[in-house]
């Protein structure tokens, strides 16, 4: 018998074969199923024999991943045939129609590098220089003198969740001690992020589900009490999920701890300029924290301002004490990406150098932004209204027009979030949280219904 095979005797071999579920009949001739593959071979003494051997795949113990807890929400969303349904899922703008858009200004700027008959070379480790450059003017202000005098180490990357895991990658190196403080609750990926990375994290307080506001006192509480040099990530507006951002005086005392404790302030910026239309206003407090002549992390997007979301165009910045230390962060940034991704994509790189760097297309950015931002406005006000008129109990919705960007967090638990999808097709996250960029005016009534629905009638 070959040593490949273990042979045994017909009955015995039957027996395997229905164990494995996979008999097969013919002289020699191998299949497989389940992982097991069976042959007939012929002895010299005229014994029948059944050869059997058994094909373990390497990848046994690799279990099934469960589905993305927002991403899986536009597969269900896809797969439900009723008229009614809504995706309130993911963070993506739509128009009135509740279709994808694309702006103007983009248009005309692939119009131009079309026309310049541009390569697709290699980009360098770091990025377009161009749009290096125009991100973090665009960050921190073409003024600012920390620009002027070299401090800032800027790298493009595959838009907000490449710069935070390649910043989460630089920490792991060079703070293996650190710890990074995220909001609870927070974005989805953060934590996946961290954990990739292998960087612990804890979570400080940061939602009041009694208010549905910010919990402000356990938030400085929290960052008080963590260790001395821990970096704090930070969302520098429109708060992902809850849409509640700290107010600029909340935001100076926010600075103070921090400073004092000598931690690292850590910015998420995924919606400059789509938050509340202007630029200037959005960025108001990763500015200060420069001002103030701390050392910061910057990760941007930009997905939702300029709708790139298929483009993965950001950037990692880093704010630095002096130019020599942003040479050297510099430097080690690139050595990390070189390995992860060699280099980032040029054609997002290039809309955004072109809209930033010529006037007449950044003017026209900006008024897009503000009308994006301004559509979502009204319907966060229109939903207001709605829940105000129909709801009879006396319970107060103001906080919807609390909060700000495209999100809204209901207060809903899963159970009720749960009832908002099986009975009335609104498909959201588990935790309450809903796209008003998903929602038309047209809509606001209906999702004013379920929400009132599940509220009062799930417990």
């Amino acid at each position: 018998m070959a040593s490949a095979a273990s042979a045994l005797t017909s009955p015995a071999a039957s027996a395997v074969a229905a164990r494995s579920k996979a008999q097969v009949l013919g002289g020699g001739k191998n299949q497989g199923r389940n992982g097991c593959r069976v042959g007939i071979t012929r002895k010299n003494f005229g014994r029948v024999m059944m050869a059997l051997a058994v094909d373990v795949s390497r990848f046994e113990g690799v279990p099934m991943a469960p589905p993305d807890p927002i991403l899986g929400v536009s597969e269900a969303f896809k797969a439900d045939k009723n008229d009614l349904k809504l995706n309130l899922g993911v963070g993506a703008y739509r128009t009135e129609e509740l279709q994808p858009y694309v702006l103007n200004v983009v248009k005309k700027a692939e119009n131009l590098m079309l026309e310049k008959g541009e390569n697709k070379e290699y980009l360098p480790i770091e990025g377009l220089a161009a749009f290096n450059k125009a991100t973090a003017e665009l960050l921190l202000g073409a003024d600012n003198p920390v620009i002027k005098q070299g401090l800032v180490a800027t790298l493009q990357s595959l838009s907000g969740t490449g710069s935070l895991r390649l910043a989460a990658a630089f920490i792991q190196r060079y703070f293996p001690e650190a710890k990074v403080l995220i909001s609870s609750p927070t974005w989805g990926n953060h934590k996946n992020i961290f954990n990739d990375a292998r960087v612990p994290w804890s979570e400080y307080r940061y939602y009041d589900p009694k208010t549905v506001g910010l919990d402000f006192e356990g938030m400085i509480a929290d960052i008080e009490a963590a260790p001395e040099g821990s970096f704090v990530l930070l969302h520098g507006c429109a708060h992902n999920p809850t849409g509640i951002d700290p107010t600029p005086e909340q935001w100076e005392k926010i600075a103070d701890v921090i400073q004092e404790k000598k931690h690292m302030p850590f910015f998420d910026v995924a919606y400059q300029g789509f938050a509340s239309g202007s630029l200037d206003e959005d960025a108001f407090s990763v500015r200060l924290f420069v001002k103030r002549g701390m050392e910061v992390f910057v990760a941007q997007s930009y997905s939702k301002n300029l709708g790139l979301y298929a483009e993965r165009v950001g950037a990692i910045n880093v704010v630095c004490s002096a130019p020599e230390v942003a040479d050297r962060v510099k430097s080690q940034l690139k050595r990390l990406a070189r390995p992860m991704y060699s280099n980032p994509p040029i054609h997002g790189a290039r809309i955004v150098a072109n809209v930033v760097g010529d006037p007449t297309m950044f003017g026209e950015w900006k008024q897009e932004m503000e009308q994006m931002a301004g559509r979502i406005k009204n319907v966060r006000q229109k939903l207001y209204d709605s829940l105000s008129a129909k709801d009879k109990s006396g319970k107060d919705w103001s906080f919807i027009l609390r909060q700000i960007g495209m999100f809204s967090y209901t207060g809903l638990n899963k159970a009720q979030s749960d009832n908002m999808t099986d009975k009335w097709h609104v498909y959201m996250t588990k935790d309450g949280r809903i796209s008003l960029a998903g929602l038309s005016l047209a809509k606001c009534d209906y999702l004013a219904n379920a929400i009132i629905d599940s509220f009062h009638n799930v417990s």
